[in-house]
């Protein structure tokens, strides 16, 4: 069934269909409409969850964390100052290897106050053992936040389904709603792997001296790299069943490309306007999508960058004294290969500002007539104004 809702009900629909059993919530803009239709579906018996209305993001988390160690398949959502104040439990959920999904509406941190979109709230838990996925639009955060709860209850980590705020959560499109016996014979409930069970006694979050927290951290590293294979076996069953697949990333036009714009979220929509438009006049440039940023699919980025001679990195995110993530990330990656593309590192859109095909095309024209970056990261469309 195809309905024309926001990106937020999206997701709302998700959590529907997969039959999330506890869901906590407190509201920030712009996540709220996530949590404020499943607390109608609730209310009204459409879903039969526990709705849990908490006083903090803090309080949200460890609500999950509780219900899902009891066995419970759980969600919330949040944005930006929320999330940071979950951090403690953040890594509290991935260091106890619960299977939680939660939607991110990315929103710039504050100070200044800004409620629009900027994606280093989520990029800044890159490193809790958390699995991030970023969505570009409606239909894209609906299949991911299913998938995610199949992949998230299989490897025993907690899953972000990241989308970008107000150019998605708060835009109208058509979305196609799965049937929800096709959704139940993808996901069946959730069988916990270790649970509270007052017949099969067992110590939950103990103290983990020296000889065995080292190991810890291995095994949810390595569940961690085997998620991205899990997620592809994952994403092919869900393929055969609802015709759709995205990829951990997604190369357009790549073969025999140039240049190469990278891209996350809903930029991508308007680079690939802007791919179209350029290889009309006659641009050898290609486009890649990167979806899935935890575990980094490194390899899949090399496959797809290894023959272009520049690549641009679109960040809508900063980390503070080096530069843009995924740059970061991409960098890193080709950092033992023999040939290596010119990296250039563009930081555009933070705080919500907009990036159009204009703006995308300063960048890929700044890429082509430069041989190598002035700096690591680059500032599109600064104000000098208010700089002076």
């Amino acid at each position: 069934m195809k309905k024309v809702i926001e990106g937020s009900h999206a997701v709302s629909e998700a959590v529907r269909l997969v039959k999330a059993e506890v869901i906590s919530a407190y509201p920030i803009t712009p996540q709220t409409h996530i949590v404020e239709l499943l607390s109608e579906y609730c209310a009204t018996g459409v879903m039969k969850a526990r709705f849990l209305r908490v006083e903090s993001e803090h309080s949200a988390l460890a609500a999950l964390i509780g219900a899902s160690t009891a066995g419970a398949r759980t969600f919330t959502a949040t944005s930006s100052q929320g999330l940071a104040y979950m951090h403690e439990l953040i890594h509290w959920t991935a260091g106890a290897r619960l299977p939680i999904v939660m939607a991110v509406v990315n929103r710039a941190l504050a100070p200044g106050w800004n409620i629009w979109t900027e994606q280093t709230d989520t990029l800044s838990q890159r490193d809790t053992g958390w699995l991030q996925f970023y969505c570009e639009d409606g239909q894209e955060a609906l299949d991911t936040t299913v998938m995610a709860y199949k992949l998230a209850e299989q490897v025993n980590l907690p899953v972000m389904v990241v989308l970008d705020a107000f150019f998605l959560s708060h835009t109208y499109e058509p979305v196609d709603i799965p049937d929800p016996d096709q959704v139940d014979s993808f996901l069946p409930p959730f069988e916990p792997k270790f649970q509270l069970d007052p017949l099969n006694p067992c110590a939950f979050n103990q103290l983990s001296p020296p000889n065995v927290y080292m190991e810890m951290r291995y095994s949810m590293h390595e569940s961690s790299l085997y998620a991205l294979r899990a997620y592809q076996d994952i994403e092919k069953e869900f393929q055969d069943i609802f015709g759709r697949a995205y990829g951990v990333v997604e190369a357009v036009m790549c073969d025999d490309a140039e240049i190469i714009m990278v891209t996350s979220g809903t930029v991508t929509s308007t680079c690939r306007l802007l791919i179209e438009e350029l290889r009309a006049s006659g641009e050898r440039v290609g486009l890649l999508k990167i979806k899935v940023f935890r575990p980094f699919p490194a390899e899949q980025v090399i496959d797809a960058l290894r023959n272009a001679k520049k690549i641009c990195v679109i960040d809508r995110n900063i980390s503070f004294g080096s530069m843009g993530i995924f740059a970061q990330e991409i960098r890193a990656s080709f950092c033992n290969e023999s040939l290596k593309p010119q990296i250039f590192g563009f930081i555009a859109g933070l705080g919500g500002r907009d990036i159009t095909v204009d703006t995308l095309k300063e960048i890929y024209f700044t890429a082509k007539e430069n041989e190598h970056p002035e700096r690591p990261d680059i500032w599109v469309n600064l104000n000098t104004e208010v700089l002076s």
